[in-house]
């Protein structure tokens, strides 16, 4: 594990919280120099602690309304179903996340649809039609809240 300071910890927070601001706000915002930051937010990245920056994007005013959590447990285990599956699934645009997972399931995906009709579509002719699915468990997400992340647990010894 990477050892990180109190003022590597704030530039994490302010980042998670908005990527998209430049080492001279984060600097500011920590109380150092915008180059101190720059080289600080380097180093991290170097050291893989910030393995990227993402846009977020609002789905409902793209007009993608619903999102559905489905697990997925295959009809047929083997390492060429589990690849045939992974190659099929990861194609279909509307599948936003694949998680091979234990327990219950062996995947869970994220899809976001347009409404719930749309999502049917979805469900009966593309993921339906995947090789190897067996069982299949929708959960429509109903709220959703953006966590940071495990930061907070790095402030406790």
């Amino acid at each position: 594990m990477t050892a990180l300071d109190p003022t590597d910890l704030a530039i994490l927070r302010l980042l998670v919280e908005d990527a998209t601001r430049s080492a001279a706000q984060i600097g500011r915002a920590v109380g150092i120099g915008q180059p101190a930051a720059w080289r600080r937010i380097r180093r991290l990245e170097q050291q893989g602690v910030i393995a990227g920056r993402r846009v977020v994007l609002d789905k409902p005013v793209l007009g993608f309304g619903v999102t559905v959590f489905l697990g997925i447990k295959l009809a047929a285990k083997g390492r060429t179903g589990l690849q045939d599956f992974e190659r099929a699934v990861t194609a279909i645009p509307e599948v936003q996340l694949v998680q091979h997972v234990l327990g219950q399931f062996d995947y869970r995906l994220r899809i976001t649809a347009r409404d719930i009709s749309d999502f049917e579509r979805i469900l009966r002719r593309r993921i339906m039609t995947l090789p190897g699915v067996g069982q299949v468990e929708a959960n429509v997400v109903l709220s959703e809240e953006r966590r940071p992340g495990p930061l907070g647990a790095l402030d406790t010894p």
